[in-house]
């Protein structure tokens, strides 16, 4: 990569900032200030692009000064991951917004990557349909909630965002505007470069068309193209490459070469719009509850729920730490307890420990099945069970809060059990566990407080429970000083194919450079 800028005061910094305001807008491009960070990387400058051919142009400008480009939507996850090497240019895509297509009676839109979630939910919902997508993160963007394939309990049923992608507009490091998959409308093909429009040449990846300046006749770097499936069920925060070889000598769909956008962290291309399957809101919603105890219980109940035919649309476990209940006080002389010394209000104990957590099921579809199967759930959950029409105060958040280090655990479900147990005796006592314990994905939390040593030390133990296992613990975010000690993402099988992939579409690390595994 060309010599970056080491400062934004640098000979040529303020031609950078004109050429930034030319292209974004006077109001939309600035230097950038102390809370303009990525994961405590600090930016130099902010430009918020005001469609995919201005963005296209910020690109190419870092690509002719040998700058590093790092995108940013909500900023709802900027502190995940790995701090980037260098954030010279951070690219919001804040004006990247809107339900670009979405045909009368079609089962797709195509949404811009800057839109917030909850607006592209409301939008959706005045024609009776929605996104299977929950993503926990308050205001997310879409852009965001796909870089890093961020889902929330509707991934029992629907998988993750990467599962209800059928397209991705993109630009890579070059500038170039890439097609992917069922991605294609009116209206971003206007917002191409003047002077004919978006072209179609022979395309670069199989499946794919390019605009924006793509050369006639382009083809892939190296002549093929990488490619791979995601991995269903998880949210990794890396690109999942799946069982095909990036490079294997035959050419892969273009949604496959889409898909290792998800979880990238914008480290492989800067998404423009997203082509995702809708479908029609449920008519009936039920959360079941049921309080539990230990976690080997979780896994008795989430195996007679999984196999009771029930189609739930999540299953989530919820075990935060214990609180302890102030003892009420009664005199010994109290008619109830006279002669009765061990009772627990004078012992302080119960016949029953207050329940560690819960755990919840939510079934949906049709009013009549829904509650036929609400009946049956019930019976497979025991007496202490209970239907609601509203879900629980914790559904859909995470269990930790800024400042925690905060740790994702994948495993098969069967397992989950061991890796929580495994994960309290490396603690030392319980750890707040909470997340889809239907496909055994779950996240906890560490206190912030506790040095990266001690971090490290209960990463490695539970690691070493996983690893028999088939699972894995990711540290999703973390203070600086833990983030710089410890391994954040433990083995990563794929990494060889991760690297091939950031060696094709990002040759001189421009985007967002060290925020995936390997330093990549």
């Amino acid at each position: 990569m060309a010599a970056a800028t080491s400062s934004t005061d640098r000979p040529g910094a303020l031609e950078i900032t004109r050429r930034l305001t030319e292209i974004c807008g006077p109001p939309f491009a600035r230097f950038a200030g102390a809370a303009d960070e990525v994961a405590g990387r600090t930016a130099r400058w902010v430009a918020v692009p005001g469609g995919p051919h201005a963005a296209a142009e910020v690109l190419r400008l870092a690509a002719a000064h040998g700058l590093t480009v790092v995108p940013r939507g909500a900023g709802t996850k900027i502190d995940w991951g790995a701090a980037p090497e260098q954030v010279d240019i951070m690219l919001d895509t804040g004006r990247l917004a809107g339900v670009w297509h979405q045909p009368q009676g079609s089962a797709l839109a195509e949404v811009g990557a800057g839109t917030p979630l909850r607006a592209v939910q409301a939008a959706l919902e005045r024609t009776g349909r929605r996104l299977p997508v929950d993503a926990p993160s308050p205001g997310a963007t879409l852009g965001g909630v796909l870089a890093a394939d961020e889902a929330g309990p509707l991934r029992h049923r629907h998988g993750t965002p990467c599962a209800q992608l059928v397209g991705v507009r993109y630009l890579d490091a070059e500038g170039e505007l890439v097609s992917l998959g069922e991605a294609g409308t009116e209206l971003l093909g206007r917002a191409a470069p003047s002077g004919g429009g978006p072209r179609h040449p022979g395309p670069r990846h199989p499946g794919t068309t390019h605009a924006a300046g793509t050369p006639a006749g382009g083809t892939c770097r190296g002549g093929t193209c990488p490619g791979g499936t995601h991995a269903g069920g998880t949210d990794s925060g890396t690109a999942h490459l799946g069982a095909a070889a990036l490079f294997g000598g035959g050419e892969l769909p273009g949604l496959d070469v889409a898909r290792l956008l998800c979880g990238s962290q914008g480290g492989l291309g800067v998404l423009v719009s997203a082509t995702l399957r809708v479908q029609a809101v449920p008519a009936s919603r039920i959360w079941v509850s049921r309080p539990v105890w230990t976690p080997l219980e979780v896994h008795d109940l989430v195996r007679a729920v999984l196999g009771a035919g029930l189609d739930p649309a999540a299953v989530e476990l919820d075990l935060p730490v214990p609180v302890p209940l102030p003892r009420r006080r009664v005199s010994p002389f109290h008619p109830s307890v006279v002669g009765r010394p061990d009772h627990p209000a004078l012992t302080g104990r119960s016949s029953r420990p207050a329940a560690a957590g819960s755990l919840v099921v939510l079934l949906e579809g049709g009013p009549a099945h829904v509650a036929e199967r609400t009946d049956r759930l019930v019976e497979v959950l025991g007496d202490e069970a209970v239907a609601s029409h509203s879900a629980p105060e914790w559904w859909g958040r995470y269990p930790f809060a800024p400042g925690d280090t905060a740790l994702r655990i994948e495993v098969p479900i069967n397992d989950l059990h061991a890796a929580v147990y495994a994960l309290r005796d490396a603690a030392g006592g319980p750890v707040p566990v909470r997340g889809s314990a239907g496909v055994g994905t779950v996240h906890a939390a560490l206190p912030g407080s506790l040095p990266p040593e001690r971090v490290a030390s209960i990463l490695a133990a539970v690691r070493e429970v996983l690893l028999a296992r088939q699972g894995r613990c990711v540290v999703v975010a973390a203070p600086g000083p833990v983030r710089r000690t410890v391994d954040l993402w433990g083995e990563v099988p794929a990494l060889s194919r991760l690297r091939a992939a950031k060696a094709h579409l990002d040759p001189d690390h421009r985007l967002a450079p060290g925020r995936l595994p390997g330093g990549l």
